[in-house]
């Protein structure tokens, strides 16, 4: 594996600096940078303004409106968006069921769904996690019953990212009980303003309102709406999250957040001098940047795999891993650099028009919601303990 970008990989990374220098509007950059809230109308605008130049759906076939980059040039675009500020796409459309879409999906649903993830006519989100089946994801209990050209779903979905804007999402449900767990599940495609569907906020520990509960009671879905195969939704699904396991890793995140734990760290005073010169502390920096710049390799690797005509694997999960293990390590050293000033908790400053009074650090107005929203990198996603099992047998034959 060549660890050097070529020529024409160094000009597209310029061509990529340019772009977010010129494109990126600073408002939706410093929110990203800060860590502030941001709104359904900022991601809309970024979204649109990457659609116009063609950088939108980066997974995509160019005959659906993708652009034909290479892996390299992918991970070119995720760390130089990282680094810029950019806010990151939200998957659940473009990134997850698309994929799924373009690969199982009828030709009559690629025409349908994908021009409008693209124009932000649709917002997605997942109807994978169920009460009680946690990251055994097989054991979900919502179910899909034939009933001439539609099934009839009752169930109900937990932990749904983003469900409050979305009005479609894509589920796992259970058509047949009379097989082996994985052999019984469906992949649907549901419109959330169909009758039946209900909503309902979960507030998360750092008092957002990010993830909900959905419930469906007696839901038409007409048969149009299954991806591929009855009962054989387990194999897109499994598709589906290789890819979104390699993305949750978030190499290029962390290396902007190391950045900004480096420049917290130089600002506050330990003893009269700069924290970063603290030996104890620089020890666990220096720690997080090895662990990280090894992740970083590995997620080259997986990428060159890809390259050469590969698919992510179990390597997937292991970079999953490692990759939230140290995106937790630096909020938690983000959160200790700031002291006693990193504890109130102003949720009105994580709005970018805030004008009181700010009680610490500006920059350290969202460390603790950023602390505590991020312990949930290690179970979303499939958890830890759930890649670990995947990575005993899949690579290690236990």
């Amino acid at each position: 594996m060549n660890m050097n970008y070529t020529a024409d990989e160094l000009a597209f990374r310029d061509d990529v600096r340019t772009f977010l220098e010129e494109k990126l509007p600073a408002d939706i950059a410093a929110k990203v940078k800060q860590g502030r809230r941001m709104s359904r109308a900022d991601h809309e605008r970024w979204q649109q303004i990457l659609v116009k130049q063609g950088w939108y759906a980066t997974h995509w076939p160019e005959e659906y409106g993708g652009v034909k980059w290479t892996a390299v040039q992918k991970h070119i675009w995720d760390e130089e968006s990282c680094r810029y500020g950019a806010p990151r796409s939200i998957p659940f459309g473009v990134n997850m069921v698309a994929p799924v879409i373009i690969k199982f999906g009828s030709e009559e649903q690629k025409q349908h769904y994908l021009p409008r993830i693209l124009s932000g006519e649709h917002w997605w989100c997942q109807g994978y996690s169920e009460p009680g089946s946690g990251s055994d994801l097989a054991s979900l209990k919502t179910r899909a019953v034939r009933d001439g050209d539609h099934y009839i779903v009752n169930g109900q979905k937990t932990w749904t990212t983003l469900g409050q804007h979305a009005n479609m999402i894509f589920c796992l449900v259970r058509t047949n009980t009379e097989v082996k767990a994985q052999e019984g599940i469906s992949f649907l495609l549901i419109d959330m303003d169909t009758p039946g569907v209900t909503v309902r906020p979960i507030i998360t520990l750092d008092g957002e309102h990010e993830v909900n509960e959905v419930f469906f009671d007696d839901v038409k879905v007409p048969v149009y709406n299954l991806v591929g195969e009855e009962d054989k939704g387990w194999t897109y699904a499994k598709y589906l999250l290789t890819y979104e396991r390699t993305g949750l890793a978030g190499i290029g995140a962390s290396k902007a957040a190391l950045s900004h734990l480096k420049a917290i760290a130089g600002r506050q005073q330990k003893n009269g001098r700069p924290l970063i010169e603290d030996p104890t502390f620089a020890q666990r920096i220096a720690q997080v940047e090895i662990d990280l710049m090894a992740a970083s390799i590995s997620n080259l690797r997986i990428i060159a795999s890809v390259e050469g005509g590969g698919v992510p694997g179990a390597e997937s999960s292991m970079l999953k891993v490692r990759g939230t293990e140290i995106r937790q390590t630096i909020t938690d050293l983000s959160r200790r650099a700031l002291g006693p000033y990193a504890q109130p908790f102003v949720e009105e400053e994580l709005d970018l028009a805030y004008e009181g009074e700010h009680l610490s650090d500006e920059d350290g107005a969202a460390l603790s919601p950023q602390y505590f929203n991020m312990r949930k990198l290690s179970i979303f996603g499939g958890s830890n303990e759930i890649q670990k099992n995947i990575v005993t047998k899949m690579i290690l034959g236990l």
